[in-house]
């Protein structure tokens, strides 16, 4: 079986990779959004302030409930902040927003990284939730069929990872704006900075554990398919 087989060895890596990045993303976002930030803007009005400044006052920001299920819609052009983050003044809430605020401003200046996302996602979407179920009735059923129904799942799981690989420089350069622009606007003093990097860096721990599940299931799927050769 897929959850069964011998290549399943090569999933617990990634698996480690992925708890120890949750557990260290809940660990500094738990610390940090009990240090108020100097400044004592909330999340809010930091993602307001940058987004006058950086010429994207278009995009509207919203309230949403939840946490850390921050994220910006360049769809509808929405900067959505989770309440704790909405109405913070701590470090964690201004790095969580600034970092949102960046993917705003990475789609104002045509960051090509993510224009490239916008593109892939649909097939992403759609290759995520189809891959598996018609890799694993190929691997059910004998025949020619089989290997047809194995190769169809691993196109559509490729375009998945391919999705994820795009993704990396879109968050990395997103941080890399926020703490930026933090630093130059005076939202967090040099000390609050270095809360607010640890804070971002361990968000994006979370995107490399999800590349590297998604790498080695994508490699599962090519050696389970070459068995069938």
């Amino acid at each position: 079986m897929f959850f069964g087989d011998p290549t399943f060895i090569l999933v617990i890596p990634a698996l480690i990779l992925a708890f120890y990045a949750q557990a260290k993303v809940k660990g500094a976002y738990a610390r940090y959004s009990q240090v108020v930030a100097s400044s004592r803007l909330t999340g809010a009005q930091a993602a307001y302030q940058l987004l006058q400044a950086g010429g994207a006052g278009h995009v509207t920001i919203e309230k949403i409930p939840g946490q850390l299920t921050d994220h910006y819609d360049p769809r509808k052009k929405v900067l959505r902040l989770s309440q704790a983050v909405h109405d913070n003044p701590s470090i964690a809430a201004l790095g969580v927003a600034a970092h949102e605020t960046g993917h705003a401003l990475q789609d104002q200046a045509h960051y090509r990284p993510m224009a490239l996302r916008s593109i892939i996602y649909p097939v992403a979407s759609l290759g995520s939730t189809l891959a598996f179920p018609v890799f694993l009735i190929g691997m059910f059923f004998g025949g020619r069929s089989s290997t047809t129904f194995m190769d169809i799942g691993i196109l559509l799981f490729a375009g998945a990872v391919a999705f994820s690989l795009v993704t990396l420089p879109v968050e990395f350069n997103a941080s890399k704006r926020a703490l930026a622009l933090l630093g130059e606007r005076r939202f967090l003093t040099p000390d609050e900075l270095v809360g607010a990097r640890k804070v971002l860096s361990a968000a994006a721990l979370t995107y490399v554990a999800s590349t590297a599940m998604a790498a080695v299931q994508l490699l599962r799927m090519f050696l389970l398919r070459s068995s069938r050769d």
